[in-house]
């Protein structure tokens, strides 16, 4: 994929993080864009497409404030010996996408599926028979392009299918609003489903945010 795509790509997933989340709408900057996210300890977030060192070491500069987040499309190890010790990082993402088309679904036995829509976003919600939580996950549609996010599936769940599940339900779900596109920002948990079901890695994914050292007393 070309640099051009791939900035494609990032855009994409930021307007629909933002449908989904119900943050304000992306501001675009020289380096790429902020969104205001309006969460205590994730108040800001500032996306790069432009993933040098020199625009890191930039955009990190003046977003030296608690509660601001970077995300950054290189090698973590990299950024972090570009933004020093007062940055923290999350666990390591991946930028991934893939073609989507309808799919068949199948509600194994003993658990239960309901969807519903509202204001752009499908959310899918797996329980037991009697109503304990399973799985989740939600998507966002702009356009051609949806975005999946907050894909959970419950400890005591897992390998059961319930993953596949939820994103082939979601898939469904964007496809009927008329998307051909997706988009996802993957922990390396998920990454193994969402390669089975066809995602494909664009672009390692860093999240990091700022958490400065006490200062000594």
């Amino acid at each position: 994929m070309t640099s051009a795509s791939i900035t494609e790509t990032i855009r994409a997933w930021v307007d629909g993080w933002v449908v989904s989340r119900g943050a304000a709408e992306p501001v675009g900057e020289p380096w790429g864009v902020t969104v205001d996210v309006g969460l205590p300890r994730h108040t800001t977030r500032h996306v790069l497409t432009d993933n040098s060192e020199r625009s890191v070491r930039e955009v990190a500069a003046t977003a030296r404030v608690p509660g601001r987040w970077l995300k950054v499309f290189e090698e973590q190890e990299r950024v972090l010996e570009w933004l020093g010790p007062d940055w923290t990082p999350d666990e390591p993402g991946f930028l991934m996408t893939a073609a989507l088309t309808r799919t068949e679904t199948d509600v194994r036995a003993g658990h239960r599926l309901r969807t519903w829509t509202r204001d752009g976003v499908t959310r899918v919600l797996v329980t037991t028979a009697d109503g304990a939580f399973a799985a989740r996950g939600q998507i966002a549609t702009s356009g051609t392009t949806a975005v999946v996010d907050q894909i959970e599936t419950a400890a005591e769940h897992r390998r059961k299918g319930l993953g596949s599940l939820v994103m082939r339900t979601l898939q469904n779900a964007a496809v009927e609003r008329g998307a051909t596109v997706g988009v996802l920002g993957g922990t390396p948990d998920g990454r193994a489903l969402y390669t089975a079901l066809g995602w494909r890695t664009v672009a390692p994914l860093v999240s990091v945010y700022y958490d400065p050292a006490p200062a000594d007393v």
